[in-house]
């Protein structure tokens, strides 16, 4: 058989780069899958691009092509963008552009002094990342001492923190956990990736001198979902907590 017979067996041609791992897998990827992956890339890369807040992937799905895998279409993304001055980072299911790591001091200048969290209110927060559902009541025998109100007002303000349901015991107290915007912050994927207590001290955000009850338990798999010890907050329970407008009622 000629040499132009055996060529015309070949469905597509294969770049040198590649050729050797496609005859490893025993297969080479159908170029049309390949295009519509490529595509539906360019228009992830525009969706987050354009956004403010991070993407997450359900949004992604919404308004990609059918049958596209966000998975596949995220890792194209993230690996594009690996070497760059700009990476692709994940934050919880949802995904954004950062600064590389390396070159955020490049930033710094321009970057608005945030006002610095006292001690109690680090404190706070570390409690209520690790420990998550938790009450006000559960925070105050965790540090040994009273946290007052204005100290969790403090961290929603940041939004880092967040009121989230209410224990299913007498008096139903708040329950309190971390939101996408504290992942964001700390360039944590999800809250399972929260740094050990001693990684914590080195950062500053827990005083050295910490009580002798504080542990650092397993952060939840998944911190959205109720609990069973919890009821989700209702409209009365925002009104009451002043998050709603209370409802006017005609006469």
């Amino acid at each position: 058989m000629s040499e132009r017979a055996n060529a015309s067996v070949i469905p597509f041609k294969v770049d040198d780069e590649t050729e050797e791992g496609a005859v490893e897998q025993g297969m080479v990827e159908n170029p049309a899958e390949r295009l519509l992956l490529s595509e539906a890339v360019r228009m992830a890369e525009a969706i987050i691009f354009a956004s403010a807040e991070p993407v997450s992937e359900k949004q992604l799905a919404a308004r990609l092509p059918d049958g596209i895998s966000i998975a596949a279409a995220m890792e194209d993304l993230q690996q594009i963008y690996a070497k760059r001055g700009v990476n692709l980072v994940r934050v919880g299911d949802a995904w954004a552009f950062r600064t590389a790591g390396d070159l955020a001091f490049l930033m710094s200048r321009d970057t608005v002094q945030q006002r610095k969290l006292s001690r109690a209110a680090l404190e706070v927060l570390a409690i209520i990342a690790y420990h998550q559902p938790v009450t006000r009541a559960e925070i105050e025998d965790i540090r040994g001492v009273e946290t007052s109100k204005g100290t969790l007002d403090t961290l929603m303000e940041t939004e880092w923190v967040r009121m989230r349901g209410r224990r299913k015991t007498p008096g139903r107290p708040v329950t309190y956990g971390t939101t996408e915007s504290f992942l964001d912050h700390f360039a944590l994927e999800e809250i399972r990736d929260l740094p050990g207590m001693e990684e914590l001290k080195g950062a500053g955000l827990l005083s050295t001198r910490m009580p002798s009850n504080f542990s650092v338990p397993l952060p939840p798999a998944d911190p959205d979902a109720l609990t069973e010890d919890e009821d989700p907050l209702t409209d009365i329970d925002l009104e009451e907590l002043g998050l709603l407008t209370p409802r006017v009622t005609e006469d």
